[in-house]
């Protein structure tokens, strides 16, 4: 086990990409936002030192219209594994505002995703916001049950929560 990775960022991982794209599309014509992570390559079955993107951590109560998101950064946890953010433009360009340039010095790389959305319709910029290279690549994306309940699990929930009387012991749950 090595208690130090290397800081190199690899690329993104090609599924991690896919979710970026859609998730900007179905936002459409509102902005999109989140934060980038990412997990050791060697983690990845990658043979070379570094970190590859898997994971978008999306900030509750993030609000976003067509010109701007906004996340309430007191809610973003002090997270190890984040490298970077990705916001959308519904109105297409790839190029970082002078408010998202602000918002561009923590972390190492910053994804512009723009309309229609399609693979050629994002670029990278680094801090400072310049265009930067960031490879997709074909990696397993690691299995993490972040969400470990089923259908079931909640069904049962709603059934138990149905048989609660209301009464003041039902805030102590």
């Amino acid at each position: 086990m090595r208690l130090f990775r290397s800081d190199e960022l690899l690329g993104i991982a090609r599924e991690t990409m896919e979710f970026v794209l859609e998730a900007s599309e179905e936002t459409h014509p509102n902005e999109y936002m989140g934060f980038l992570r990412a997990d050791d390559a060697r983690k990845l079955d990658v043979d070379r030192d570094g970190q590859v993107i898997t994971d978008v951590l999306v900030i509750p109560g993030t609000e976003s219209n067509p010109t701007s998101a906004s996340v309430r950064t007191h809610m973003k946890p002090n997270d190890m594994r984040a490298v970077g953010s990705v916001h959308s433009h519904p109105n297409g360009v790839l190029r970082p505002s002078a408010a998202d340039l602000a918002t561009f010095g923590q972390g190492r790389v910053h994804i512009i995703v723009g309309a229609p959305y399609g693979w050629g319709d994002w670029k990278a910029f680094d801090n400072e916001g310049n265009q930067t290279t960031l490879d997709v690549l074909d990696v397993p994306i690691p299995d993490e049950h972040f969400f470990d309940f089923t259908q079931e699990d909640i069904d049962s929930e709603l059934v138990e929560d149905r048989r609660d009387d209301g009464g003041f012991l039902s805030w102590f749950r």
